[in-house]
């Protein structure tokens, strides 16, 4: 049997990205029902800088990739749901999606959201944390150097990312967002176990994924406060204030190899899942997480997940160089019989 390729995705509006080792897709839904599939040749940043694919670098490098490629994709779909309805609307594989250019941001856009996103993630997630863990420290009698410390912030943590998931999973746009994530790990989940990719088949697969980006939220906390109890735990200035500061800029840089090696962690959880109790233990809070960030999806985004999986392997099954497909629409699902089942 052909070997299984290492998939991922990301739900967007009204639809679902997926990338394989040499594909990027992204299928979304238009409000008019006519589905618009967006496929490009992938290179990931390490395809010429061999050193940068070891272990506990890759991590870091892989988390880059995704928020770039997210904003991208997030980018895409949304410009889609403001598109008119084609006239008439066009049934073929080479029938243009859009204009030139839609859904394409410029290099100063993209820089712009993704340093907002990351800035916006660190203050949320390192900052608050830190000042949170400071003021109750101040209050209970502990201070940075103690481990105390670091389990408070890491409590504190993982309670800001439980109660803005739960929050923001209140709002109706973003459970349909959390269906087509939903989606998204059927689709996978009926790839791995070498099912046709077929609405019925990944109907009955689970909607937890143990290597979804939650688990990997999760982990990524967990690794911290370990990481910051052992490396933190001293002062770094005389006075309180500039120990607290110069801790939270040294908390920055150390996301890198702690994104690192939760990215090992979760590689290997979803690895053994199967056979190892340590690694079911590890990828279970991310599990449970998931409770909240995916729900039960319909036959319709289904079929979004899984057209855009079968487009990866398309690209997976040309030879090396193939030209980037592009952009292009059908009037339905039904119309697209150009892509692998299996």
């Amino acid at each position: 049997m052909p070997e299984l390729l290492e998939v991922g995705g990301q739900a967007v509006i009204e639809g679902v990205m997926m990338r394989s080792p040499r594909s990027f897709a992204v299928v979304c839904r238009r409000p008019s029902g006519e589905i618009v599939i967006k496929e490009d040749a992938w290179q990931p940043i390490w395809r010429s800088l061999r050193f940068l694919r070891w272990p506990l670098l890759r991590g870091g490098i892989v988390l880059l990739e995704s928020v770039m490629n997210g904003m991208s994709a997030l980018s895409f779909a949304a410009d889609q749901q403001g598109v008119e309805p084609s006239t008439p609307a066009p049934q073929s594989l080479g029938a243009a999606a859009a204009p030139d250019g839609a859904g394409k941001m410029s290099a100063a856009a993209k820089f712009g959201m993704i340093a907002l996103s990351i800035g916006f993630g660190l203050a949320l997630f390192v900052g608050a944390p830190h000042l949170l863990s400071w003021a109750l420290g101040s209050v209970m009698g502990f201070d940075a150097t103690s481990v105390w410390f670091h389990a408070v912030d890491g409590v504190i943590k993982m309670a800001i990312l439980v109660g803005y998931l739960a929050a923001i999973s209140l709002l109706p746009d973003v459970r349909r967002v959390f269906q087509y994530h939903g989606a998204e790990h059927k689709a996978i989940f009926t790839y791995e176990q070498r099912l046709p990719l077929t609405v019925d088949n990944a109907r009955r697969q689970t909607r937890f994924h143990p290597r979804c980006g939650t688990s990997f939220l999760l982990i990524v906390v967990m690794v911290s406060v370990v990481l910051f109890a052992a490396v933190l735990r001293g002062r770094l200035a005389e006075t309180s204030v500039l120990d607290h500061v110069f801790k939270i800029l040294l908390k920055i840089p150390l996301m890198l190899p702690i994104a690192g090696l939760a990215y090992e962690l979760i590689k290997l959880s979803g690895k053994h899942m199967n056979r190892s109790r340590v690694a079911r233990a590890l990828a279970a809070p991310g599990m449970w997480l998931q409770k909240i960030t995916t729900r039960e999806p319909d036959e319709g985004q289904l079929e979004i997940a899984l057209i855009s999986i079968r487009k990866t392997l398309w690209r997976e099954r040309q030879a090396e160089g193939t030209s980037p497909h592009g952009v292009h629409v059908y009037a339905s699902a039904a119309d697209i019989t150009d892509l692998p089942l299996a």
